[in-house]
């Protein structure tokens, strides 16, 4: 269990458990770095031949585990659940959608926007996955990057219980945007396709606005169209410069090497991988 710098008495509450089962280990992190990346400390530290991940809100049901497991002995290194009515928001549920047909229009393969993080994992594809160090994390993409044999069924998913998801739509765009551009460099490719359209659409538009004067002595318009053209010419600049810049800053975040997350404390003794 992973307190992502929970404002309530959760790690309190995990150590509790962990004293009363040893089974239960918890991993306390020292502020809030973000969902992805308490799955990364998860994964950093779990050290079963097969790894489940899922959310502590309960809307994944811990009985679909034994299915999980029972598909992956079929011969698959991960199965992962498809939530077959899905009980969240109607918000979310639409940008869900949206953001998987951009993302899917961007990098080539539709994704399922139906399918999150729950689901079982070998532990060579949590290898794979603990492999890739960016800082922009997202476990989904990286267990569909990594490859190996997959499944996918079909799990029930409930409302939640209590409380309320901490994923705001400015949080969700942010996501969003974020692993579009750690994931794809086609919005480069677009800027670059869009300019050259430009250009092009413009050097003939010049070609036909002297072809009308000398040929028909017909007057060029006036300073209207001219000023159209510039905050239209220049919108496109600032948003591709905009555009590589997210690119940069992203180079600028690996640049850093700062670590993935701070581990404050744990309910049990760390030790290396040797496996």
């Amino acid at each position: 269990m992973v307190n992502d710098g929970s404002p309530d008495d959760a790690w309190s509450v995990i150590q509790q458990l962990a004293l009363a089962d040893a089974r239960i280990k918890g991993i306390n992190l020292s502020r809030n770095f973000g969902q992805h990346y308490a799955v990364t400390a998860g994964l950093d530290h779990a050290r079963g031949d097969w790894v489940v991940v899922m959310d502590c809100d309960l809307q994944d049901l811990p009985e679909d585990i034994l299915k999980l497991y029972a598909k992956a002995q079929e011969g698959y290194d991960l199965v992962v659940g498809r939530r077959a009515n899905r009980q969240d928001g109607l918000l979310k549920k639409l940008g869900s959608k949206l953001f998987y047909k951009v993302f899917a229009f961007l990098m080539g393969p539709a994704i399922d926007n139906r399918i999150g993080n729950f689901g079982i994992y070998a532990r060579k594809v949590i290898r794979s996955i603990g492999a890739l160090k960016e800082q922009n994390r997202s476990f989904g993409l990286f267990a569909l990057w990594v490859g190996y044999r997959r499944a996918e069924i079909d799990v029930a998913h409930a409302l939640r219980p209590q409380g309320g998801s901490s994923y705001t739509l400015a949080r969700m765009v942010t996501l969003a945007v974020d692993s579009i551009v750690a994931h794809s460099n086609r919005l480069l490719h677009l800027a670059i396709k869009l300019g050259f359209l430009l250009s092009l659409t413009s050097l003939l538009y010049a070609f036909y606005l002297v072809a009308k004067f000398f040929l028909w002595a017909t007057p060029l318009e006036g300073w209207t169209s001219l000023m159209v053209s510039i905050y239209f010419t220049a919108g496109l600049i600032i948003g591709s410069i905009g555009v590589v810049g997210l690119y940069v800053g992203k180079i600028f975040d690996e640049a850093k090497g700062r670590p993935l997350y701070i581990v404050e404390s744990t309910t049990f003794e760390v030790r290396p991988e040797t496996d």
